[in-house]
């Protein structure tokens, strides 16, 4: 059974000493607001890590199997959905696999068997077609509470790749590189759950908890040298009486104040407070600290 109310949340994560989201188009310096110098992370960015956690815990078995993963080939699986509905000449009649009365029922066992797609939507109409699932949970970039700098670090590696290069450094064999890191940052997200669109993808409590859990842990599972430390400081979880809600999410996430408490540069989660004005709730509205 779906879930029967709307839910909101504000997400808190830092980084020390590490890269939270190289963006490839800046030779992977960490993501950046350039008018006002605040570090970003963007949802997709959010999203995989989430992935990648669920796979690890339920590991890769229905109904919590990953649509959106590394070397997946998509079209191969909404192949499989066909064959699994018994819809095999779709597959075989290029003018069917482009629509037809198998679409939805397609489209209800990919959400059934994946839990990214019942969770975050997918567009699945590519090729084999499978339709589009609009996910009812969604959230925005991390964005960090002060402005960043990106330190540029050079290292050294001990060895080369090629003959050809050893030979052109006398046998000395080094290669430099680069590497960015920030030195500390707070970043806040928002997330939404709608009741509306987790009917239509079945999207379910049991669901929402994994959900939560890959929040509170999805970075103990996605360690790098590149990302440094990141660590899941806050996850407030706003719940709504009623399917559509019983107050604007704004409202609710100005509740979650943070501050810096001294005039110091920041380098830890310490440099900050954090306040959750949990009185006076509007009507309707329990707030439930997951982290924090």
């Amino acid at each position: 059974m779906s879930i029967a109310h709307r839910y909101d949340f504000v997400l808190l994560f830092d980084v020390k000493d590490g890269n939270p989201n190289g963006d490839p188009d800046a030779g992977n310096l960490p993501r950046v607001d350039a008018e006002t110098g605040r570090g970003l992370v963007t949802d997709v960015s959010l999203k995989r890590k989430i992935r990648n956690f669920v796979g690890i815990a339920k590991g890769e078995q229905p109904p919590f199997e990953i649509y959106v993963k590394e070397k997946s080939i998509l079209n191969k699986t909404h192949e499989r959905a066909y064959l699994e509905i018994g819809a095999e000449e779709y597959l075989k009649n290029d003018k069917k696999r482009k629509g037809g009365d198998k679409v939805a029922e397609a489209r209800q066992w990919m959400c059934k068997n994946f839990f990214d797609v019942r969770t975050f939507g997918a567009v699945m109409s590519t090729g084999v077609n499978c339709g589009q699932v609009r996910g009812p949970v969604q959230m925005t970039f991390g964005r960090s509470v002060d402005p960043i700098i990106a330190s540029e670090h050079a290292i050294t590696r001990m060895a080369v790749t090629t003959e050809k290069e050893a030979e052109k450094q006398d046998g000395d064999n080094r290669t430099m590189g680069r590497k960015f890191t920030v030195p500390y940052g707070l970043y806040v997200a928002h997330g939404f759950i709608s009741a509306h669109l987790a009917e239509q993808t079945g999207f379910s409590d049991d669901d929402l908890e994994l959900l939560l859990q890959s929040l509170c842990n999805m970075f103990e599972h996605a360690r790098s040298a590149a990302r440094g430390e990141m660590t899941t400081r806050g996850l407030y979880v706003f719940k709504h009486d009623s399917k559509l809600g019983n107050a604007q999410a704004y409202q609710l996430f100005d509740r979650i104040q943070i501050a810096r408490n001294s005039d110091q540069v920041a380098r830890s989660f310490a440099d900050y407070n954090v306040t959750v004005n949990d009185t006076d709730l509007p009507q309707g509205i329990s707030l439930q600290r997951v982290v924090g």
